[in-house]
């Protein structure tokens, strides 16, 4: 009695092994002809497939796949509408994705990015914000994996028209200066030397008081901030050559009587330009940022660029 319940036990969890097995196969087979269904033109039976399939047990990559190949099969049937709303779940969960120029029809390609227009500057600043409270977690990996996701989008046409007005304006300036401190704060330091093969011992020294915590640096991101006013802020003509456009970011920090305590090239133009631009700035001054009334350090970026004299 025992040997053959041991047996049907057996044989029950090695049918669900199979089963379960045989699901995974399922999926993965069932998305690989989609896409085929899709590239041979079969649009109805794609999208049939895609609905059979649970895709919340996808993989998340898998997952996209699937969505972008729903959204197309719907703009290729003429379904403009859902093709829209499909397409909207696609921007979110991968901003950066667009069809290939080869894949699709000039139609379809208008279409993804007159969706990825109208998405993409709300989807900046939700990045932003996520990368900036990763940044004043002290999370500085995810922080540099989210500003330089951010930079990139910055990049891509279908954001231009909007990059260049509020709020949008100062934002790539501001994800590129914390990029670069973010960079800087996860790079591990240097391992200690090792100690003297014979230590001498010495007198006791007196311990010297606590030094008091400097204090904070504030940006624009932060609650209740005024930032500072220019009162001179002027960088020096360039006198060489380029042969294309170049763009970095100056950051400097300015103190509660508005003079620029430190100067620093985030994102370099042309070295002896670099050298001129933060000598410049030193020299800057402003009234200073305010906190609740009260005067306080201030971290700004200021985008340079330089362009070839026609």
């Amino acid at each position: 009695m025992k040997q053959h319940l041991r047996r049907t036990c057996g044989g029950a969890f090695l049918a669900i092994a199979v089963v379960l097995l045989q699901a995974v196969l399922f999926a993965e087979d069932s998305l690989s002809s989609a896409r085929d269904l899709y590239a041979s033109a079969s649009y109805e039976d794609a999208l049939a497939m895609i609905g059979r399939l649970n895709t919340s047990g996808l993989r998340s990559e898998d997952g996209r796949v699937a969505e972008q190949v729903r959204a197309l099969c719907l703009l290729a049937l003429g379904k403009t509408s859902e093709a829209s709303q499909a397409i909207e779940a696609v921007v979110v969960a991968d901003p950066s994705y667009k069809p290939a120029d080869g894949e699709v029809s000039p139609r379809v390609r208008q279409v993804f990015s007159d969706v990825r227009k109208r998405l993409l500057p709300g989807l900046v600043q939700q990045r932003y914000a996520f990368a900036k409270a990763s940044y004043d977690k002290k999370d500085y990996k995810t922080a540099v994996v989210a500003f330089g996701q951010i930079l990139k989008l910055f990049d891509d046409q279908d954001l231009a028209p909007a990059a260049g007005k509020p709020p949008l304006a100062d934002l790539r300036t501001l994800s590129d200066g914390f990029h670069q401190l973010s960079l800087q704060a996860s790079t591990p330091p240097p391992a200690p030397e090792p100690p003297p093969a014979v230590a001498v011992a010495a007198a006791p020294r007196p311990v010297a008081p606590a030094a008091p915590e400097p204090p904070k640096i504030y940006t624009v991101a932060d609650a209740g901030i005024v930032p500072p006013v220019t009162v001179k802020q002027d960088l020096p003509p360039f006198t060489g050559y380029i042969d294309k456009p170049v763009s970095g970011a100056l950051e400097v920090v300015i103190d509660e009587t508005g003079r620029v305590v430190s100067a620093t090239m985030r994102g370099s133009l042309l070295a002896l330009y670099d050298r001129q631009a933060v000598a410049a700035a030193q020299n800057w001054r402003y009234r200073p940022a305010t906190l609740n009334g009260t005067p306080v350090k201030f971290r700004k970026f200021i985008q340079v660029s330089l362009t070839p004299r026609s």
